[in-house]
């Protein structure tokens, strides 16, 4: 079963996960590959878990990468096998601040809002 993966939007069409890959491209191209590998992997069931992914609770998921810095796209799952990408961090730490997990789920809300699905 493979799904798509789509990035989230704001109502006013800023992608923020796409402004962070292009940022991440020009900053550090061997994570940026890394990350880019992973989401074609996503679109695999058989990569919905660990390592490659971890649930953060209440429909909400992380893509995880280890490198220079941890790399992180979290996500959640639509009907119809589809991936929305909400938001990427990079952190030295192993967890994630709870205001970039606050900061996803809004999205996550928004995009929910928005769309009737």
């Amino acid at each position: 079963m493979d799904f798509s993966v789509e990035f989230y939007k704001t109502s006013g069409g800023i992608a923020p996960v796409q402004d962070f890959l292009d940022a991440l491209r020009q900053g550090d191209s061997d994570d940026f590959a890394a990350v880019m590998a992973g989401l074609v992997k996503l679109r695999n069931r058989l990569y919905h878990r660990e390592p490659l992914c971890k649930p953060l609770g209440r429909g909400l998921f992380e893509l995880r990468h280890v490198g220079k810095l941890n790399t992180r796209i979290l996500w959640f799952f639509v009907k119809g096998n589809r991936i929305v990408a909400v938001h990427g961090i990079r952190n030295k730490g192993q967890s994630i601040a709870a205001r970039e997990i606050d900061t996803a789920r809004a999205r996550m809300k928004d995009w929910k809002q928005r769309t009737r699905v």
